[in-house]
């Protein structure tokens, strides 16, 4: 008997257009139009930005649990977390009480913003009873080297005269003393993994206030005060802690949140893509597939630098199955991209299209491109005529 071909679809989310699972969904039907006798194996995916809450509600089977924390200026906003009982386990999305996408262009300030929202949502994880937290902290509005998160969950900044120090990244140059006797107990029982995107340390050229801070609304004096604001909480914490944290790759994500996590957490720090394909079983999945399609709303040469649709293709590789990618937009140097396993780049769009149309009609137009996809690869296999035989 003809074995059915076998087609994983591992979607990033499309930011603003669709959900991992939203765009799985659609890749699903295209595959369906295409190929309907396919086994088709949805495992939406994420690499520790936004999304990843919901990507680990879907594959783990785990509970929305909404709590209402600190924004990133300090006004109230409903934030979701994944809740996973069976596991002990939930899952933290910073950029839901945190995130850049929280604050109209007009209103970021990241010598004002703070990340004590993101520290309430892990108090509120804590109250659930699990043992184990995962992090993720992309897309933060924040340059506060995660002081406020630490300041939510019982740490004290204290300045030249014993005064508390506001959590923001505008008076990091103030700290001169940090007392962790009242951090949260719960805390010792809790293993932390923090899953992220890039390796840029603390402090410096590379570090988060350079690199990030004018995305997030820093001017160039606003960059140099967050750097020497992010050098003194360094010193702090190797002073008070005995920890240095100013040049571990990674520590410079969010704003210093994956600084501020190690320290004050004992948080271990991962490539987002590594846990999250962990952690929804992605190797598991490949077994006996022909055919492996990711997505994400932007591929280009950085996409190999620990995103999601990399991380599908590099299991894809491993294991010798296809793997191609669908992009709302294709930037330059994809070719750096077939070595890592993904062998070819298909656009989203049929033409020209504004981006308001392509994220309002995204499902639509994922939908038939993934079909040409799989009709496309398929083509040129023998099993083809089999599976055009399998049209109604």
């Amino acid at each position: 008997m003809h074995t059915p071909m076998r087609i994983v679809l591992a979607p990033n989310a499309f930011k603003g257009s669709m959900s991992a699972m939203q765009a799985a969904l659609a890749m699903e039907q295209g595959v369906r139009a295409a190929f309907p006798a396919a086994e088709v194996c949805k495992v939406p995916v994420a690499d520790g930005g936004d999304g990843l809450t919901e990507v680990l509600i879907d594959a783990l089977g785990g509970e929305a649990h909404s709590v209402t924390v600190s924004g990133p200026l300090g006004e109230p906003v409903r934030a979701t977390l994944c809740n996973v009982p069976s596991r002990g386990l939930a899952a933290v999305e910073m950029a839901s009480a945190s995130g850049l996408a929280l604050l109209a262009p007009e209103r970021r300030e990241p010598t004002r913003t703070s990340t004590f929202g993101t520290g309430e949502l892990i108090r509120a994880a804590l109250d659930l009873d699990v043992h184990h937290i995962v992090v993720g902290i992309g897309g933060s509005a924040t340059n506060d080297g995660g002081v406020g998160m630490a300041a939510a969950l019982g740490v004290r900044f204290l300045d030249a005269d014993g005064a508390t120090v506001p959590p923001i990244g505008g008076a990091l140059t103030q700290i001169r003393r940090i007392d962790t006797t009242k951090l949260d107990p719960r805390l010792r029982g809790v293993r932390f993994e923090v899953i992220c995107d890039v390796d840029n340390p603390l402090v410096g050229p590379r570090g988060a206030a350079a690199v990030y801070g004018p995305q997030k609304g820093a001017s160039p004096d606003q960059v140099a005060a967050l750097d020497s604001g992010l050098v003194n909480l360094a010193d702090r914490i190797a002073e008070g802690l005995g920890l240095e944290v100013r040049d571990l790759p990674g520590a410079g994500a969010a704003g210093g949140l994956g600084a501020g996590l190690h320290a004050f957490l004992g948080a271990e720090l991962r490539r987002g893509v590594d846990l999250v394909l962990d952690l929804v079983g992605l190797d598991a999945k490949l077994e006996g597939a022909d055919l492996v399609i990711t997505a994400e709303g932007q591929i280009d040469f950085q996409t190999a630098f620990g995103k999601a649709p990399a991380g599908v293709a590099e299991r894809a590789k491993a294991r010798g199955i296809p793997c191609l990618a669908i992009a709302g937009g294709i930037g330059e140097g994809i070719a750096e991209l077939h070595p890592i396993g993904i062998d070819a780049v298909f656009s989203l769009c049929p033409g020209p299209v504004a981006l308001e149309q392509a994220m309002t009609s995204g499902p639509a137009l994922l939908s038939a491109a993934t079909q040409q996809v799989v009709r496309c690869f398929f083509s040129g296999r023998d099993s083809w005529d089999a599976a055009r035989s399998g049209r109604g």
